[in-house]
């Protein structure tokens, strides 16, 4: 189904969320956030990321996710 594909709708809402879960580290850091074209690319290896490690262990993609982003909190420091 076209909702579930890399291009679908479920799929832009997880980088839209990876987004926003970024920028608020950014903000929480103090850090300057980066420009509008690599905080979304950003947010997409996120997500890829994060579906690469579900199909390898079937955790949850909301959880991987914010996984992901706290770990760059950590790279920030």
């Amino acid at each position: 189904m076209a909702i579930f594909d890399k291009t679908g709708f479920i799929r832009k809402q997880e980088v839209a969320l990876a987004k926003k879960l970024l920028v608020w580290k950014y903000e929480k850091s103090g850090t300057i956030l980066p420009d509008e074209k690599i905080l979304s690319t950003h947010a997409e290896k996120i997500v890829n990321g994060a579906h690469i490690i579900a199909q390898e262990s079937g955790n949850n993609i909301l959880d991987i996710i914010k996984e992901n982003v706290k770990n760059i909190k950590n790279l920030m420091k």
